[in-house]
């Protein structure tokens, strides 16, 4: 959790500093608690859906940036379609690997 933390840090603004310290605990106490109301396997599907959506969401973050940067796109329609790219993605995901 502490590389978390430290990448945080590094970026800009300071607000990311919060959200990457933050995420890892709460994944790891919603997967405890899931562990505890619902037993082990059905924490790991959990813990599977939760590995896919994090790489869903850093295709979608990675597409949106470079499609701004290096494309100079405006932040609207940049959004906007990289979510039907992220619905899509996560959906194939769903249907192919977690289902």
């Amino acid at each position: 959790m502490s590389a978390f933390a430290a990448l945080g840090d590094a970026l800009k603004p300071k607000s990311f500093a919060g959200l990457f310290g933050a995420a890892p605990s709460i994944a790891l106490a919603t997967l405890g608690l899931t562990i505890a109301a619902n037993g082990k396997m059905y924490a790991a599907t959990e813990a599977r859906s939760m590995i896919a959506g994090a790489l869903v969401f850093f295709l979608y973050a990675y597409l949106c940036c470079w499609l701004m940067v290096r494309r100079k796109l405006k932040a609207m329609a940049v959004t906007l379609s990289a979510l039907v790219i992220w619905l899509v993605c996560s959906i194939s995901i769903w249907f192919l690997v977690l289902r």
